[in-house]
C-alpha cells in the first residue's frame, strides 16, 4: 500500500512538477517592451524610431501593431498598422516607419488600440496584447 501511495506521488509530482513550473515562469517570462523612443521630420512625414524588446520567451514571425495617433489638441488623427517582428528570443530590434502627411510637432500621443496579428513558429499566439508594455522617451507619450 505504501509503495503505491509512493508511486502515485511521484507520478503525480512528474506530472504537475512542469505544469507548475510553467505556468508559474510563463507570466515572467512573456515580456514584450515596445518604446517610442523619437521622432524627427522626414521631408512632409514623421519618421518614428521604436525600440522593440522581446522577452517572452518565444520568437515571432510577427507582431502587427494597430496604433492610433493623436494631435497635440488630443483629436484622432490616423490610425496604422505597423510590423515590427520579426523579433528573436531576447533580441531587442529598432523598428523604423513614417507617417505620411504629418508634422512631428502635430503628433501629441500614440495608442495601442490593438494587435492585429502575433505568431511564432507554432502559429498564433493568443493575448500578445496583454503581453506589451508600452512606454516612451522625452516628451512623447505612447499608451496603451
Amino acid at each position: 500500500m505504501k509503495n503505491s501511495v509512493a508511486i502515485g506521488l511521484l507520478a503525480l509530482s512528474v506530472f504537475c512538477g512542469p505544469i507548475l513550473v510553467g505556468n508559474s515562469s510563463q507570466a515572467a517570462e512573456q515580456a514584450i517592451r515596445v518604446e517610442l523612443n523619437k521622432t524627427e521630420p522626414k521631408g512632409d512625414a514623421c519618421r518614428v524610431y521604436m525600440i522593440i524588446e522581446n522577452d517572452s520567451g518565444r520568437a515571432l514571425e510577427t507582431l502587427k501593431l494597430d496604433l492610433v495617433l493623436f494631435d497635440t489638441d488630443g483629436v484622432v488623427a490616423k490610425r496604422l498598422a505597423v510590423e515590427t517582428a520579426p523579433l528573436a528570443v531576447g533580441k531587442t530590434g529598432l523598428k523604423l516607419f513614417d507617417i505620411a502627411d504629418m508634422a512631428c510637432p502635430n503628433l501629441g500621443r500614440m495608442l495601442l488600440n490593438d494587435v492585429l496579428a502575433c505568431a511564432d513558429a507554432n502559429g498564433p499566439v493568443a493575448d500578445c496584447l496583454t503581453y506589451i508594455t508600452p512606454t516612451a522617451k522625452g516628451d512623447l507619450t505612447f499608451i496603451k
